[in-house]
C-alpha cells in the first residue's frame, strides 16, 4: 500500500457497505442463506487447486518470516484441509435457521402475550492469525445469524483467505444476497485493524481469534464491544482412579494430535495416586512422541524430560511442548488450573463419579471433560458445523461460538386493545 493509504475511509467505506447489507439479511429468507453456503462450498472445491497455489505463496511468506512449524501447520491448506472447509460450509448450511426462533413465550395476567425472539446482532468484525479457514467458518456462522461481517485475516495467510473469501462472494452473488454481507479487509495494514477497533458507528461486535498477544490488543484498544477469545491453556488431569489404557491414549491424543491449536493440552497434571500405582508412564509416553516436557520433581527422573521454570505453568506452547505435574489429589488439580489456567478447556480423567462431579463444580472454564482429548474442544465436533473461535469470556457469548451465539433477542408483545392500569 502507498503511503498515502487511509485506513479510516477504508472501514468507514466497508462499514457503511457492511451496515446496509445486514438491514437485509435481518430478514433474508432461511432459503437464501442456505443456498449461499451450499454455492460458496461448491466454489471452494471447484476452486481447490486456486486456493493451494494461493496458500503456498502464503507458506512462502510465513516461512520468511520465521514462523514456527506448529505456526505453520495452522496456515498450511491442503486438499483434506480443503475438504474439510467444504463439509463446514454445507455442515452450516444445513442447520436450522437462528433468527426468528422463539426463545420462550408467555401469557400475562394483563393479556399480554410476550415472545423472546432470537435476532442478528448487526454487523460483526472477526479479527483473526495464520489459520485461512476462519475466513469460511466466520463467514459462514455471520451470514446464518443474519449478521453482515467484515474479515481481517493475519498477514501470514492474506492470499489463502482472499481466494477463499472470493468463494464466499461467489456463494452470496449466486443467492441474490448482497455481496457486501461478506467483506475482507483488502490490506496487510496494521492500521486497518485499529480503525476497526474503533468503529463504533459501522461494527456491533468484534471478535479476535488468535493469540494472547492479539487478543490482549483488541481488549486494550476496542471501542467496540469484544467477544474474549483468549489462549488456550488447557489442561488434562489424570485422577487416582483414572483408567490406565484411556488415560495414555487421551494424553498422548490431547497433546499431539495437532499442537497449534487452542484445544490442545499444555500441562499434564497428575495425581500422586495415579503416579503412585503407574509411574511416569503419560510422561514416559509423551517424551517417546517427542514432546518436550517441562516438569519438576520425581517426573525430571524421566529420561528426556527438562527442568520447568515457573512460567511454563500457564504457558501456551502451541507445540510439541508440554508442561507437567504431580498434584494432591483432585482439589489439588483444581487449585492449579484456577491460578494458571485461561478458562478454555480441561479435561479429568477418572472413573470416579464423585471426582468428576467435584471437578464439574468447582472449576468454572468454558468447557470441561471427562475421559476425553481437549482436542474436541472444537464447534465442529459439539455439532454446530462451524465455530468463530472459543469464547473464554462470561458475558453473552461461552464456549465454542456458533451461530446461535452470534444472535441476540427481542421481546415481540402482542395484546387486544390492552391498556395498563
Amino acid at each position: 500500500m502507498s503511503e498515502q493509504f487511509d485506513a479510516k475511509a477504508l472501514i468507514d467505506d466497508l462499514g457503511t457497505r457492511a451496515r446496509a447489507a445486514a438491514a437485509e439479511l435481518a430478514f433474508a429468507p432461511a432459503a437464501a442463506k442456505e443456498a449461499a453456503l451450499t454455492a460458496a462450498a461448491e466454489a471452494v472445491w471447484a476452486r481447490r487447486v486456486e486456493i493451494m497455489a494461493a496458500n503456498g505463496e502464503d507458506l512462502a511468506y510465513g516461512a520468511n518470516k520465521g514462523l514456527s512449524p506448529a505456526m505453520m501447520d495452522r496456515l498450511a491448506l491442503d486438499e483434506g484441509r480443503i475438504k474439510a472447509i467444504v463439509e463446514g460450509l454445507r455442515a452450516v448450511a444445513a442447520q436450522p435457521d437462528p433468527v426468528g426462533q422463539v426463545i420462550s413465550e408467555w401469557d400475562r395476567p394483563t393479556g399480554l402475550h410476550i415472545q423472546r425472539v432470537r435476532t442478528p446482532l448487526g454487523v460483526i468484525g472477526v479479527i483473526y492469525e495464520s489459520r485461512p479457514n476462519v475466513t469460511a467458518d466466520a463467514g459462514a456462522l455471520c451470514l446464518k445469524a443474519g449478521n453482515a461481517v467484515i474479515l481481517r485475516g493475519g498477514s501470514e495467510s492474506f492470499h489463502s483467505s482472499r481466494a477463499i473469501h472470493a468463494c464466499m462472494v461467489e456463494g452470496l452473488r449466486a443467492a441474490g444476497l448482497p455481496e457486501a454481507a461478506i467483506q475482507l479487509v483488502p490490506t496487510r495494514e496494521r492500521a486497518a485493524v485499529a480503525e476497526m477497533l474503533r468503529a463504533v458507528a459501522h461494527i456491533d461486535v468484534i471478535v479476535p481469534r488468535g493469540g494472547k498477544g492479539l487478543v490482549g490488543l483488541v481488549q486494550a484498544e476496542a471501542r467496540v464491544p469484544v467477544f474474549a477469545h483468549l489462549e488456550g491453556i488447557c489442561h488434562v488431569y489424570a485422577d487416582g482412579a483414572a483408567d490406565l489404557e484411556k488415560a495414555r491414549a487421551v494424553v498422548l491424543n490431547a497433546k499431539t494430535r495437532r499442537t497449534g491449536i487452542c484445544g490442545a493440552m499444555e500441562c499434564l497434571l497428575i495425581d500422586r495416586a495415579f503416579y503412585a500405582r503407574h509411574g511416569a508412564v503419560l510422561v514416559e509416553d509423551l517424551v517417546k512422541a517427542g514432546v518436550e516436557v517441562r516438569t519438576e520433581g520425581d517426573l525430571l527422573n524421566v529420561v528426556g524430560t527438562v527442568p520447568a521454570a515457573p512460567e511454563d505453568f500457564g504457558r501456551e506452547f502451541l507445540d510439541m511442548i508440554c508442561a507437567a505435574r504431580i498434584v494432591d489429589g483432585v482439589d489439588g488439580a483444581i487449585a492449579h488450573i484456577r491460578r494458571y489456567g485461561s478458562n478454555h478447556t480441561e479435561s479429568i480423567l477418572t472413573e470416579d463419579d464423585a471426582a468428576a462431579a467435584r471437578f464439574f463444580q468447582r472449576l468454572d472454564s468454558a468447557i470441561l471433560m471427562r475421559n476425553a482429548s481437549t482436542q474436541f474442544a472444537d464447534g465442529g465436533e459439539f455439532g454446530m458445523g462451524a465455530e468463530i473461535g472459543i469464547a473464554t469470556g462470561k458475558l453473552h457469548a461461552r464456549g465454542p461460538v456458533g451461530a446461535e451465539q452470534l444472535t441476540s433477542f427481542k421481546y415481540l408483545v402482542t395484546g387486544d386493545g390492552t391498556c395498563r392500569k
